[in-house]
């Protein structure tokens, strides 16, 4: 069962990754927070509902500090 939940889980990561352009710095934190998140959700064991909270959190956050790295470069 875990198998199946990494597998769609890096299908889906594949897939979003997959854009015609190169990906912002915001993209690049909302992708890496989302996945860090989802991986500490299913290491420690958490229910599906909470796995899926972490990555939103995660993506959340990787997001906010990927678009604050953008803006100090500018």
């Amino acid at each position: 069962m875990v198998r199946a939940r990494v597998l769609a889980i890096v299908t889906a990561a594949t897939l979003l990754g997959a854009c015609d352009r190169p990906m912002t710095t915001p993209e690049k934190g909302a992708a890496l927070g989302a996945a860090a998140g989802t991986g500490i959700g299913l290491v420690t064991g958490g229910s599906f509902g909470t796995v899926v909270g972490a990555g939103l959190i995660g993506g959340a956050v990787g997001y906010l500090g990927g678009a604050a790295v953008d803006s100090s470069r500018r």
